[in-house]
């Protein structure tokens, strides 16, 4: 099991919300309405958690080792959200969400396939980790500085994590658990040829409430997140390829062997595609 020896790596560097975070140090004078607002948003989508938690406890029961990590991502990211929400309600309590705006991010995914599932938010860390670290960069306020730093970090680790229980299927599916790393692999890595973020909050979840079914669609400004990418963090080309490159760079140590591009990566899918397909099926377009 990988569970027990993960909870003892990420309690050895947990951080405490009273003790590591330099409240005394705030300055009023360096925090806008436009900055607050968006360290909001940034609390409700961090409290998707908790719809996510429940979609990964109902797709892996079959699997008590990584639902019994859930319970130390879903702590993590809970607390995310509630240091977030603290800092609102300590400097700028008229921006602090309610708990409705917090409640209704919460509803049902559809079942999806685990592997597929585990390498997207995979990814989604990856892609955490570095806005988050953009976010650190725009802020002037050192408090949020800190905090915003204190969370890519925490990302950084769940990766790490999602990225051991990867090998782990790889042992134990062989090329499903590849066909399926590689699949989304591709679509995450290629986010500057997409319109829309590539973050599992932004992506269709629930066909039947479609298209009020994406953890942002449901946010009190759903227009917020590409406003904050491309206005404010300026998230650009050159950040979306730091993205892509760690994407492929540990999907190339994870697989075995060098991805430098999409296309290689892509080519790897239609590989491991063919290999799998019965004799005398017609081969994946």
């Amino acid at each position: 099991m990988l569970y027990p020896e993960l909870f003892k790596q990420l309690e050895s560097v947990r951080w405490d919300m009273d003790k590591d975070i330099p409240w005394d140090q705030f300055d009023a004078g360096l925090l806008s309405d436009e900055q607050a607002h968006t360290v909001k948003m940034n609390a409700i989508t961090e409290w998707a958690a908790l719809p996510a938690t429940e979609m990964f406890l109902r797709d892996n029961r079959d699997d008590s080792d990584f639902s019994a990590f859930m319970s130390i991502w879903f702590f993590e990211e809970q607390k995310h959200s509630l240091v977030l929400m603290d800092y609102l309600k300590r400097f700028c309590p008229h921006m602090a969400p309610t708990e409705q705006e917090l409640h209704d991010i919460r509803f049902e995914f559809d079942p999806a396939p685990p592997l597929e599932t585990l390498m997207l938010h995979f990814c989604g860390e990856i892609r955490l980790n570095h806005w988050y670290r953009r976010a650190a960069e725009w802020h002037t306020e050192p408090v949020i500085k800190r905090i915003y730093t204190t969370l890519s970090q925490d990302e950084a680790r769940h990766g790490g994590a999602y990225l051991r229980y990867m090998k782990r299927a790889i042992a134990m599916h062989g090329d499903a658990a590849r066909q399926a790393f590689a699949k989304v692999g591709v679509l995450m890595a290629s986010a500057r040829r997409t319109a829309q973020a590539l973050h599992p909050t932004n992506l269709h979840v629930n066909k039947a409430l479609f298209p009020n079914d994406t953890v942002q669609s449901r946010m009190p400004d759903p227009e917020w997140l590409e406003h904050w990418l491309d206005n404010q963090i300026q998230f650009d080309a050159e950040w979306e390829g730091k993205v892509a490159e760690r994407i492929l760079h540990n999907l190339s140590l994870l697989l075995g062997q060098e991805f430098p591009t999409v296309q290689a990566l892509n080519r790897y899918r239609k590989e491991i595609g063919a290999r799998m397909a019965p004799e005398g099926a017609a081969p994946e377009a």
